[in-house]
């Protein structure tokens, strides 16, 4: 019997920061708090720089954003006000 197992990298972040250099997927954000005018961005880079995979946007604690999105260069996550968040990804 072969069983499925779901899994993925993860990174917590509470400030703008690199999660990962080179190529992977993208799966998603959960936002554990967020307060004082928070908001993410999502970079496919390894600086806040070129190429964004989810441009500026507002998140709400304790939320799940799913974003399966592939990226080539890095995965780069800039934040503003104040936010927990966990990036999930999978090397390609």
């Amino acid at each position: 019997m072969n069983f499925v197992t779901e899994s993925c990298s993860y990174k917590n972040l509470s400030a703008s920061a690199l999660v990962r250099t080179g190529a992977g997927n993208l799966l998603g954000i959960f936002v554990a708090s967020a307060s004082s005018t928070p908001t993410l961005k999502v970079w496919d880079n390894t600086s806040a720089a070129t190429t964004i995979i989810v441009n500026t946007f507002t998140p709400s604690a304790g939320t799940f954003y799913p974003i399966p999105a592939a990226f080539t260069n890095g995965l780069y996550v800039t934040i503003s006000g104040t936010v927990d968040c966990t990036v999930m990804w999978a090397a390609s």
